[in-house]
């Protein structure tokens, strides 16, 4: 299975980006992964949040494969703990998914647009994160479901 994680706008922040390249190294032994970043535009004087969104919409679009499964990572989607995702992720091998495709917004989440094409919509908690914290605790979150699925001692309950 491939796992695919698009994210709008890039991580300025060295520590971040640490956390990101291990967990990449990590799920590399369990699935094909691949992350992409799509570019954004700062809200300035002149360009309105949905001009900010449309622009964002069409750079996600670019990347979409339209045979993944879409998922969106959003503060309004459905919460679920570890075991919980590890097995959607175990279900969506089960049922022979070729590749899963994650979403993570920028900082004024998504356009209706790009809502409407997800098929599931998953909150990581009842907090608010920042686009780029989400980006490690996500890869964490899927790293720890694999480890659950492959019956390893990484996971703890």
């Amino acid at each position: 299975m491939k796992v695919t994680l698009i994210v709008v706008g890039k991580s300025d922040l060295g520590a971040i980006s640490a956390l990101i390249r291990e967990y990449e190294k990590r799920l590399k032994h369990y699935c094909k992964f691949e992350l992409l970043t799509v570019k954004t535009i700062t809200k300035t004087k002149g360009v309105s949040v949905k001009e900010i969104l449309e622009y964002e919409s069409k750079e996600l679009q670019k990347h979409l494969n339209p045979k993944a499964v879409l998922i969106l990572l959003d503060d309004k989607g459905l919460q679920k703990n570890s075991l919980e995702f590890s097995s959607f992720i175990g279900d969506m091998q089960q049922r022979a998914i070729s590749e899963l495709c994650f979403l993570i917004g920028g900082a004024y989440g998504f356009s209706d647009h790009i809502r409407s094409m997800c098929s599931h919509k998953f909150s990581l908690s009842a907090m608010t994160f920042t686009h780029q914290m989400v980006r490690p605790i996500f890869l964490e979150q899927l790293y720890r479901a694999f480890t659950i699925l492959h019956n390893e001692p990484y996971h703890h309950e």
